[in-house]
């Protein structure tokens, strides 16, 4: 079907674009339930200035559809489809005119790819990832939600997809602290990461504290209100 619907769309569309994909995984939406992205438009690390050089992938993911078609039974996969295609070549395009923009994607993609290796990074690089809502970032397949506290606290309550829970700190826990999350019903591709942090103060800029990396289980929070 995206083979077909592909070869009505104008060439021009495609300059640029080393392939046009479907995935089968499910992407849910960070904080709003019965919500899935459709698709990407995921641009590669720039060779070249010129913004003719800019390269991209389109990513459709069939898991999502599927889960959507599962909750509406009137749900149009050509139409879906034909739609989330193109929405994904306009930002392509619109990727081409914006070599800028580019670079800071490219500086916060290495920046999260040091991080997975255990190298040094700036712990506030995700900031510069896009934000869908307040305080949630994503990082390619990675998500990061930010939380600013006092101090380090003994449980932090958050929403993922729709559904709340609630994590248990560990106690050997400093700031600021990059928390992987475990145990969540429907976990992005990457890694959901709590990050807590203190509000950035003047000698901070003077005097960085080493980062804390560790990992939480997150439950069900029966509680009536998220933080």
């Amino acid at each position: 079907m995206i083979r077909r619907m592909s070869a009505e769309v104008p060439s021009e569309y495609f300059d640029g674009v080393t392939e046009v994909v479907v995935s089968p995984r499910a992407v849910p939406h960070p904080t709003r339930a019965e919500i899935y992205t459709l698709g990407e438009c995921i641009p590669l690390p720039l060779e070249q200035e010129a913004p003719e050089a800019v390269q991209s992938r389109v990513v459709l993911y069939h898991g999502s559809f599927l889960a959507l078609a599962q909750l509406d039974a009137t749900f149009d996969w050509e139409q879906e489809g034909w739609e989330t295609l193109t929405h994904e070549l306009r930002h392509h395009v619109e990727w081409r005119a914006r070599g800028d923009d580019l670079e800071a994607l490219d500086r916060v993609a290495e920046a999260n790819y040091a991080r997975q290796d255990g190298d040094p990074f700036d712990p506030l690089f995700f900031l510069d990832g896009d934000a869908p809502v307040a305080d949630v970032y994503q990082v390619e397949d990675d998500w990061f939600l930010d939380l600013v506290v006092r101090q380090v606290p003994s449980a932090v309550r958050f929403n993922w997809h729709g559904k709340r829970y609630v994590a248990e700190v560990p106690p050997q826990t400093s700031l600021p602290a990059y928390l992987l999350v475990d145990g969540v019903d429907e976990p992005p591709p990457g890694d959901l990461i709590l990050v807590l942090r203190v509000k950035p103060r003047l000698f901070d800029l003077f005097r960085s504290r080493p980062l804390h990396q560790g990992a939480v289980q997150a439950v069900s929070d029966t509680r009536d209100e998220v933080p």
